[in-house]
């Protein structure tokens, strides 16, 4: 009985119906690729701006990679960025937004470091009014801040709500309230979020790889430099 209302059910909705097809796109469609963020040309777009998001990271009390990380998502850290809808700069702030009290920052289409003031500052307001809960760790609240930002706190409250009333964890983004936000909004909120982690996994790797280069040939001053043409 179960196997024949299903078969019902799908010869009434499969793809080729209108919601077949909705449904397709939804969940099937073109998905937009993490890029290599970790290239020497993208690297020297980060080492351009990461003193500020250093600086903003640690005054709002964000992990400055997972911040970069989000600016690299927003613009691929292009200042000069512009979208149809009226962001601006490195993170995609619409300047009336980062001019309002809450923020009180302007002229973020000109100057990357005010953009990227405004953008830290309002995922701080979005974690403190939409995330202060003690049972979400550092990484999940800064996930879902970075939720907030793409789509709206309005729908990051659907999101998790909608999570607990499929038995998954509001606290927990990836596997739990990234799969309410497929369902409410499609796909483009969860790959947002995905590249983001992404970006940060890749620019910590490099970082780390970094540090330890430095330290290599700091105990070996020789271990960075090639060897003579006559060594044997």
């Amino acid at each position: 009985m179960l196997k024949a209302a299903v078969d019902a059910f799908c010869d009434t909705h499969k793809i080729g119906t209108k919601f077949g097809n909705i449904l397709a796109k939804r969940y099937t469609g073109k998905q937009s690729p993490a890029k290599r963020a970790t290239s020497n040309e993208e690297q020297k777009k980060f080492l351009n701006l990461v003193t500020l998001f250093r600086t903003y990271g640690q005054q709002y009390k964000f992990d400055a990679l997972m911040i970069a990380a989000q600016g690299y998502q927003e613009s691929k850290l292009n200042q000069n960025a512009r979208s149809s809808r009226g962001a601006v700069g490195v993170m995609q702030l619409l300047p009336s937004t980062a001019a309002d009290p809450t923020i009180g920052i302007k002229g973020v289409d000109k100057d990357p470091e005010r953009n990227i003031h405004a953008g830290v500052k309002y995922m701080r307001l979005l974690v403190d009014k939409y995330l202060d809960d003690p049972a979400i760790d550092d990484k999940n609240r800064t996930l879902m801040a970075s939720a907030a930002y793409n789509a709206g706190p309005g729908n990051l409250r659907k999101f998790r709500a909608v999570a607990v009333k499929s038995g998954l964890d509001p606290n927990v983004w990836f596997g739990n309230v990234e799969h309410a936000a497929a369902g409410i909004v499609g796909r483009e909120t969860v790959e947002y979020v995905a590249n983001i982690y992404v970006y940060y996994v890749a620019y910590r790797l490099a970082v780390e790889r970094n540090a330890m280069r430095k330290k290599v040939t700091k105990e070996n001053p020789l271990a960075d430099k090639p060897a003579p043409a006559d060594a044997p």
